[in-house]
């Protein structure tokens, strides 16, 4: 199987291929903005302890981190929607090593502002095998240090493309999260974290996933 951020670049080679680079233009000034933001230096960093959650997964029920914890480390999977193609390829490699990642001893929950009914339609579609759970107006994200809000232009130009963010996380704040993978021990300890402000970056799975069986072997 190709390396995670290979498929990732190829999705970028593709779309620039394909679109005008006036077009992809405010795409690429938010991520510079973001990135000169400095938010990457204040996401959660490793070794401290993560905060507990307790969010809604596709069928509406509620998952507790604590619960989960009692089982095993768990890999917390931050995305930015079912709309973002690039989330859709990380999770469906997650799916595909999530035996392994179970295997070890380890459980993932991914997690998106994106509603219930959202999450739902993408774990049906990608043949999801773990939790997707909803972070209204990233609730949860912030506490991550990873939320920041969309600014104008963008929200503009995600219009004008037809991705209708407020309609598909059910509220109005525009809200996103840096993509993140973060490893949490049964402690909560944060053993690996990694997020970036440019969303066509993403960590190869397999590093977190190692993290997570080494985890479950203390």
């Amino acid at each position: 199987m190709a390396a995670l951020q290979d498929q990732l670049d190829e999705i970028t080679q593709n779309t620039r291929h394909l679109v005008q680079p006036e077009r992809m233009a405010p795409s690429e000034r938010a991520i510079e903005e973001l990135f000169a933001s400095g938010i990457e230096e204040r996401i959660l960093p490793v070794g401290v302890v993560a905060p507990e959650f307790a969010l809604e997964d596709a069928s509406g029920r509620v998952v507790r981190s604590a619960d989960l914890l009692a089982l095993g480390p768990l890999v917390v999977k931050f995305f930015r929607g079912r709309w973002c193609p690039y989330c859709t390829t990380e999770l469906e490699a997650w799916r595909d090593l999530h035996a392994q990642l179970r295997e070890g001893g380890a459980l993932l929950v991914a997690i998106s502002p994106q509603t219930s009914r959202q999450s739902d339609f993408m774990a049906g579609q990608h043949r999801l095998p773990f939790p997707v759970l909803a972070d209204p107006g990233c609730a949860v994200a912030a506490q991550f240090g990873l939320a920041y809000s969309i600014p104008d232009y963008l929200r503009e130009y995600y219009r004008s493309i037809l991705i209708n963010i407020s309609f598909v996380n059910g509220d109005e704040s525009w809200r996103l999260p840096l993509p993140a993978t973060y490893v949490l021990g049964r402690d909560r300890r944060v053993l690996f974290a990694q997020a970036h402000a440019d969303f066509r970056v993403r960590p190869e799975p397999e590093e977190a996933l190692a993290a997570a069986v080494a985890a479950a072997k203390v």
